[in-house]
Order: structure tokens, then C-alpha cells, then sequence
């Protein structure tokens, strides 16, 4: 789903989406080295289960510690972004977003002296509201609402999905580079504020779309 994402190339006045470079590994932890290498992708790496079922990241800070991961697995290169990532709703037409606590950024001194491979539970499972923090506005702003329709319109077009969520964060530094680190279809929605007359709102569209 995340190709998708990288299909579009979405970039306009209000921003740029995109998707960290990534490599999927099927089998034999020990060529994640070589691979990774053959694809340029810089430490430190993100690595995601392939297995739906699994929520459990793993961070590998060296390149030695690279074959200790475990696959079938995504490779991820990870991006500093301020801790905060946003968690975009989709229910049919509506588009809702919130904030979310993520993993803190990454030093070059911390990437030097943290080698191996630290495992953590999925971070859009487990983070905490941020939406009541006093954050920095170049961290906590959220991103534009036209970007965030536009790239939920091509992606419901893209996928034939009406109710996903997307987590994005936005890069270190930048005002407008975003980029999309995963996509979860059918998600839950409890958290998702006012979800009850958004939802109800979706099931009455599609009563009225059989009329």
C-alpha cells in the first residue's frame, strides 16, 4: 500500500508526501546487510513484520546488528520528526486527523554509541495522545487539510478503500515534507474523535447510494 503512496508523487503548494525508501526481506537474515547497502538505505533502519498479526518493531542502529532481525519483514530507513506523528483517518468522504506521541529523534552521537537492535511494540498502536501537549508549532502543527483530502482521495481511488488510516509524520526541519510510514485498513476507531457521527454519518451515505 505504501508503493502507492510513492506512485503518486504528491507534491503542490501545500506540500510534498512521500514514503521513506524501504526494502522488503523475504527470508535469510544474513543478506539484510548486503542488501541493505545495494539499496543505499541509511541507518538507522525501522523494521516491520511482515505478518499482519505482529505489532513489534524492531530499531537496528548498526549494520552488524542488521542480520540479527528476523524476517519475512520491511525495512524502513527512519526519519527524525519530532517525536509527534499524525494519525489520519478515513471514513469514506471524511478525513480526520490527531496527534500522536512516536519514537524521539536520533542523534548521530546516539546512532555512534547505541549498536544493535532494540525492539518495541508498534508505535501507532501504542502512542499517546498528543493533541493536549504544548508543542512547538514546527513540530505540532498539523499537516494542510487540502493535502491531507487530496492524498485521501487518490489513495481511496487507489486502494478501493473507504476506511483506512494513514500515519504520517514530517521531517525534521521542514514545513511541508511528509511522509507516510504505514497504512492500516479497517482500523479502530475508538480513539477517533467524534467517530460516532462520522461513522453514522457514513453507514446513512451508503444506505442512501442502494436507494
Amino acid at each position: 500500500m505504501l508503493e502507492d503512496v510513492a506512485d503518486l508523487n504528491l507534491s503542490d503548494t501545500y506540500g510534498k508526501v512521500g514514503v521513506p525508501r524501504q526494502l522488503v526481506i523475504e527470508k535469510d537474515s544474513s543478506s539484510i546487510p548486503d542488501a541493505v547497502g545495494k539499496a543505499d538505505l541509511r541507518l538507522p533502519i525501522v523494521a516491520k513484520p511482515l505478518a499482519a498479526k505482529s505489532h513489534e518493531l524492531s530499531l537496528a542502529y548498526d549494520k552488524f546488528s542488521l542480520q540479527m532481525l528476523e524476517p519475512p519483514l520491511v525495512l524502513q530507513e527512519f526519519i527524525n520528526h519530532g517525536g509527534i506523528l499524525f494519525k489520519v483517518y478515513i471514513v469514506g468522504e471524511a478525513v480526520k486527523v490527531v496527534r500522536r506521541f512516536s519514537l524521539p529523534d536520533i542523534s548521530k552521537r546516539e546512532l555512534s554509541k547505541n549498536p544493535g537492535v532494540f525492539r518495541f511494540p508498534r508505535v501507532s498502536c501504542a502512542a499517546a495522545s498528543a493533541d493536549e501537549a504544548d508543542l512547538d508549532p514546527s513540530v505540532g502543527e498539523l499537516p494542510p487539510r487540502p493535502l491531507l483530502e487530496k492524498l485521501a482521495k487518490e489513495l481511496r481511488r487507489r486502494l478501493g478503500l473507504r476506511l483506512f488510516n494513514l500515519d504520517i509524520i514530517r521531517e525534521l526541519g521542514t514545513k511541508d515534507r511528509y511522509y507516510v510510514i504505514d497504512i492500516n485498513y479497517f482500523p479502530g476507531y475508538g480513539k477517533m474523535p467524534e467517530y460516532e457521527h462520522i461513522f453514522t454519518d457514513f453507514l446513512l451515505s451508503l444506505v442512501k447510494q442502494k436507494q
